[in-house]
């Protein structure tokens, strides 16, 4: 649970630290991709073994660090349109609720079997993550629109479920390290390919306050997936379970998070879900 109770702190971290982005005027897509090269090199720095390159090219997990990668990138795209056109809340609900994706491919896949309490559980995350995410003043959108939110949910739905499969057949324990170094590796290659198209058109200026924010991000987003697979290995949470607890638990504590940090005003509703998460981590975890 320890494992878990870190991967929380350091996923919420993570919207902490866009939340001063948007403070200090930081440039969000350069910073992102900052922050793939400094998770990366936190990676390579705590593997204990040799990094060889041809050799890890030969890694049965391998191309699965590719896909994720790209996913990273493309994913994080996504959420930011969403979130400009439909609504903050909306990306953080298309975001979380995605947890459904992994714990039916635990189902089906690895046979997991959930009890009546767990499922209870489930159900009441969903309802959780709506309910403290949503906002008074919600964006109206045409029907047009519910393409961004749907392709959030299949895409962050698709990562976890990614990580889970190439965790629980590709990947040892002692390589999670190198794991984790070699996706954000892809998602660094991608996001500079991205920067060097765009310098066709704008010339690139170094910005420092882009770099520090890369820095700042890039150490607890390494974090959040090393601790998720360590904690995906316990023998006593199965990956349904690890999967809502984890999605419900950096909702609340994101939302917490903004309350005592920055002040944001959040109304019952907001409440309510806070304690529908508690409720529901509790049935996850304990039952």
């Amino acid at each position: 649970m320890l494992d878990l109770a870190l991967s929380v702190l350091c996923s919420s971290l993570i919207f902490v630290i866009f939340k001063l982005y948007e403070i200090y005027r930081i440039e969000t897509p350069y910073a992102i991709i900052t922050n793939y090269v400094v998770a990366c090199s936190v990676g390579l720095f705590f593997y204990s073994g040799e990094v060889k390159p041809l050799e890890i090219a030969e890694q049965p997990w391998f191309l699965g660090t590719l896909l994720l990668g790209v996913l990273f990138i493309v994913v994080f795209n996504l959420m930011a349109k969403t979130s400009q056109t439909v609504g903050v809340s909306v990306a953080s609900v298309a975001t979380k609720m995605s947890l459904v994706i992994p714990v039916i491919f635990g189902i089906l896949v690895y046979k997991e079997t959930l009890g009546f309490l767990k499922v209870v559980g489930i159900l009441l995350a969903l309802a959780a993550v709506y309910f403290a995410s949503i906002k008074k003043k919600e964006i109206k959108f045409e029907r047009s629109s519910l393409l961004l939110p749907i392709l959030v949910f299949l895409g962050s739905g698709i990562i976890d479920t990614s990580i889970k499969y190439v965790q629980e057949t590709k990947i040892k324990e002692n390589e999670f390290p190198l794991f984790s170094a070699t996706v954000f590796a892809a998602a660094a290659f991608v996001g500079l390919f991205f920067i060097i198209f765009k310098a066709f058109k704008t010339p690139l200026k170094i910005n420092v306050k882009n770099i520090l924010g890369g820095i700042a991000l890039g150490v607890p987003n390494y974090f959040s997936i090393y601790y998720l697979l360590r904690a995906l290995q316990n023998p006593t949470l199965n990956s349904a379970s690890v999967f809502t607890i984890n999605n419900v638990a950096i909702v609340m504590l994101s939302t917490l998070l903004g309350i005592v940090l920055f002040k944001e005003q959040i109304s019952p509703k907001n409440w309510g879900g806070i304690v529908l998460a508690i409720i529901s981590i509790i049935l996850v975890a304990v039952f």
